[in-house]
């Protein structure tokens, strides 16, 4: 086992004190609650998108992508299917949710259902999201605890530990602009030790032709039109992955409190958008990346006949999304392994601050805040509030040891987890945003029962793949919405009160102040010819 060296310890040591010191020097500037989770709504498009970039090139990404594309039985080149559905999925919130939302000066998107539908809504829709989001993000601080064990022989309970306190301890002082800020930094660091193990592995390899060439045929096939995914044993084929896709990511990126938080803490309506356009042009770049090294690792595999039989085992099997950090501690001279645990440290610190914080907002604005009977001040209301994201800490660290062996890769795991309830969830909102029918009840009942659907599914049903609970959640969702609607009268508090012109996306006043608006629609035209010229390029690495 590899024990870190001095140089090694310096270089962690420096950059954990460094993200502490910008923590407490971005304290400085909190004064109330609307400070700490949306950054006084002063924030530009570059650091937001940088964020968004960030919580997803997460360590279950970096860990999970070069292993589903090296080593999962039906992996390979195919995951970059998922990314064409991030452009388009970018299109229909520049245009659906975000002017909505962000000009509604929001804290939590879920307030927008209270104000839509009622208080039960919105309280139903946040705790589902701080349920749904802290056990993922338990799978964040499983996958990056047993590398961080894997390096320096800590052991995974002290692992988690070290992992835990300093992002929750700079994530208390920081807020949301601390997340963000350091999430550029963090991003920065990462893309740099992705590029030199990719360089490594090239090299290595005998150049990128020759490492494209060694790599199994059947793995770099990027584009499966032949399969659909509803019992044919191929999770991972072109429909499943595109339309399942694109449910799943306007989901997160405008239903989920940990994404949308960043884009409800930008300055304007036209700095939230071009935050999103960024998002979807830059993605696939990134995402790109690690597949590569995932081809890397594999062509090395081949190669160092030996090398899956250093990993750390797991039920009697390699566990195969060590193979990356394992490669850098064999191959790394002293002081980069330090610096290869600190990518590691940024990828998860990126994902684990932005959920700690946005899980605190939840709380605070959902259900603490609106609970209490006297007036809040703005001391006491920021005080409870870092109180509250130290309390999320607690319980996303806790459940780390009661997530292994979901899925294969932790990629899957995470992705798994959402597509239960990110169909449903989304349901709800778009029924707010384009129906004036849809009640409370209806809602709810669409929300219950698609989420209960897609459970069916996955334990009747595995044959169908988990990427079409997407759409399937959300179609179930919808319908029953209606059913219900159409069957059950609303509340006579409901049947009084037509929904605000201001909360629906069609009234005409939006439709005006939409159709006089022409930078959405360029960027729009962009992002649907980005989707294109990817495709493209898919379909010619067949």
């Amino acid at each position: 086992m590899y024990r870190l060296q001095t140089l090694d310890w310096i270089i962690i040591a420096c950059y954990l004190a460094g993200l502490m010191l910008l923590a407490a020097y971005l304290s400085r500037g909190q004064f109330n609650r609307e400070d700490y989770y949306v950054g006084g709504r002063k924030l530009t498009r570059w650091p937001i998108a940088i964020s968004i970039m960030a919580t997803q090139c997460s360590t279950n990404s970096i860990l999970g992508a070069p292993a589903f594309v090296a080593f999962a039985a039906g992996g390979g080149l195919v995951w970059l299917q998922y990314e064409l559905a991030v452009p388009i999925a970018m299109v229909a919130l520049m245009i659906i949710f975000m002017p909505l939302l962000r000009d509604l000066r929001l804290v939590t998107v879920y307030e927008y259902l209270e104000r839509r539908f009622d208080l039960r809504t919105r309280l139903i829709l946040s705790g589902v999201f701080m349920f749904v989001r802290a056990f993922a993000t338990a799978v964040t601080v499983y996958s990056i605890a047993i590398v961080i064990d894997l390096i320096t022989g800590l052991g995974f309970t002290w692992s988690v530990i070290l992992l835990g306190l300093f992002t929750v301890l700079y994530d208390v002082l920081g807020g949301i602009k601390g997340v963000i800020y350091s999430d550029v930094v963090q991003m920065s660091i990462l893309l740099l030790m992705l590029v030199f193990v990719a360089y490594m592995l090239a090299d290595q390899g005998g150049g990128i032709l020759q490492v494209w060439q060694t790599f199994p045929e059947a793995r770099r096939t990027a584009v499966d039109f032949t399969h659909h995914g509803f019992g044919d044993g191929h999770s991972f084929a072109f429909w499943p992955m595109l339309l399942g896709g694109f449910f799943l990511y306007v989901s997160y990126y405008g239903c989920d409190q940990s994404q949308a938080q960043r884009v409800l803490s930008a300055h304007s309506v036209e700095e939230a958008n071009q935050a999103l356009f960024l998002n979807g042009l830059l993605r696939f770049p990134v995402v790109a990346l690690y597949c590569f090294v995932g081809v890397g690792m594999g062509v090395y595999a081949a190669n160092q006949a030996d090398f899956l039989s250093t990993l750390p085992q797991n039920n009697g099997q390699a566990n195969v999304n060590l193979a990356v950090p394992v490669y850098m501690i064999q191959q790394l001279p002293v002081g980069l392994v330090g610096l290869a645990l600190v990518a590691l440290f940024a990828a998860a610190m990126s994902s684990l601050d932005s959920v700690l914080n946005s899980l605190s907002a939840s709380t605070m604005e959902d259900f603490v805040g609106r609970f209490k009977k006297t007036r809040w001040t703005d001391t006491a209301e920021l005080f409870t509030s870092r109180v509250l994201t130290l309390f999320w800490g607690s319980v996303t660290l806790t459940l780390a040891f009661f997530v292994d062996d979901i899925a294969p890769t932790v990629l899957e795991t995470i992705n798994k987890i959402g597509s239960l309830i990110n169909g449903p969830v989304l349901a709800v909102f778009t029924l707010g945003v384009l129906t004036r029918w849809c009640h409370s009840l209806a809602a709810i009942a669409g929300l219950l029962c698609g989420f209960l659907f897609n459970i069916y599914l996955w334990l009747g049903h595995p044959g169908i793949s988990w990427l079409w609970w997407n759409l399937i959640g959300f179609a179930v969702a919808v319908l029953v919405a209606a059913l219900v609607s159409a069957v059950c009268s609303p509340t006579a508090e409901e049947a009084l009160s037509e929904p605000d012109d201001e909360l629906l996306l069609w009234s005409l006043p939006r439709l005006r102040q939409l159709l006089s608006q022409t930078a959405w629609k360029f960027m729009s035209f962009i992002l649907l010819g980005w989707f294109l010229v990817l495709l493209v390029v898919l379909m010619w690495l067949n």
